[in-house]
């Protein structure tokens, strides 16, 4: 209030306090540097990164397939006699037979009972035969004299023939018995491992009826499905890789081509031959590369490639320590390495360390213990 008089009473004092005021601003505004004269602040590097350098090396040019392991072969051993029952079971799943072995047996009494009234009624008919056969000789001899009458000579022949005809079909009839005899036993039509028993003990089997499976030869296979395009690079004889979801290793070769493709999936099969695989298993799924013979690659280490929003990325160092970040295509790995498809100089700096936490742009200190560790293993 005393000041609001004063100021009424002395006007000079307003003015001069006003004049005092924008003085004072003026010269805080000339001291003031203004954002364009304030110092740039030096950019610090982001992280330290160890760099490698893309190398030339010559891979195998392969193609990478998925299929399952199954049996080269599978024979189905059923019944080729039927009605009778099944009395013995000789072998159990997973055993490994050879040919000719006995798997199974049925009941053969009444076989062996057919058999012997055949062989019974065989010797009657060679009975007879040797007495029609005398018949038809004196007939024979005669013949003409006037001895026996011709009606008499005919009914010796004809009889001689009957004789020999009944004495052939019984044989047939006992060659017959005795392959139904051979029948009662089931043996293995070939060596291999029994993969499936369907048998029971005291079942009636009918003829056709499958007691068996078995895994021929033990033999194994791999069956990759590909594509038409890659189908027709795929050649008899190629070397394979194969590596099943338990991580067991197999080696194998092209065996043949499938002709044709499946009209649903569009694929063919490629029929691969394990060698050395006694630890497969028919029904494995396995995973495999075909090797289609050598190629020159460009590749860096796979911990350099960053995958980022579906895409492969490598990150570039320049002269003054930042980064570009490359799209590039990546072909096959092998080992820690991983091959490039894109377009990559040799003499171009790489950084292989910590690329997930990098970006476009970013400034990096190299570390020297990574670079020196790179060029002693050639990076």
């Amino acid at each position: 209030m005393k000041l609001a008089v004063l100021l009424r009473r002395h006007p000079r004092l307003l003015w001069t306090g006003v004049l005092v005021l924008s003085v004072a601003g003026i010269g805080l505004w000339l001291h003031t540097p203004s954002a364009e004269n304030k110092p740039q602040a030096t950019q610090s590097a982001a992280l330290t990164v160890s760099v490698a350098t893309p190398r030339h090396q010559r891979w195998p040019h392969t193609i990478s397939a998925n299929g399952s392991i199954t049996a080269w072969q599978e024979a189905i051993v059923g019944a080729e006699i039927g009605g009778l029952r099944l009395t013995t079971l000789e072998v159990e799943i997973g055993e490994h037979v050879h040919k000719g072995q006995t798997l199974a047996r049925l009941q053969d009494e009444t076989v062996r009972a057919e058999l012997a009234q055949t062989a019974a009624n065989l010797e009657e008919a060679n009975a007879t035969l040797q007495e029609a056969t005398a018949n038809a000789e004196r007939a024979r001899r005669v013949q003409g004299k006037g001895t026996l009458s011709e009606q008499q000579a005919t009914a010796y022949l004809v009889a001689e023939k009957a004789a020999r005809a009944r004495v052939a079909g019984l044989q047939a009839a006992l060659q017959n018995a005795r392959l139904r005899l051979a029948q009662t036993q089931i043996t293995a039509p070939d060596d291999g491992t029994i993969t499936s028993r369907l048998a029971t003990l005291g079942a009636v089997v009918q003829t056709g009826d499958e007691l068996f499976r078995l895994n021929r030869g033990d033999r194994l296979e791999w069956r990759a499905e590909l594509p038409a395009a890659e189908l027709a690079q795929i050649q008899a004889g190629m070397p394979v890789k194969i590596t099943t979801t338990a991580q067991q290793h197999f080696n194998g070769q092209v065996r043949r081509v499938a002709p044709t493709l499946d009209a649903n999936s569009r694929t063919g099969l490629v029929y691969v031959d394990l060698i050395n695989a006694s630890a497969a298993r028919a029904g494995m799924f396995a995973h495999g590369d075909i090797e289609l013979g050598m190629v020159d690659v460009v590749t860096v280490p796979q911990r350099a490639v960053l995958l980022r929003d579906g895409f492969h990325y490598l990150f570039l160092l320049a002269g003054d320590n930042r980064l570009t970040q490359l799209k590039v295509v990546t072909g096959t790995r092998q080992g820690d390495d991983i091959a490039i498809l894109s377009p990559l100089a040799s003499e171009t700096r790489v950084v292989d360390t910590g690329v997930g936490f990098l970006n476009d742009g970013d400034r990096v200190r190299v570390s020297t213990l990574g670079t020196a560790a790179a060029a002693s293993t050639g990076e």
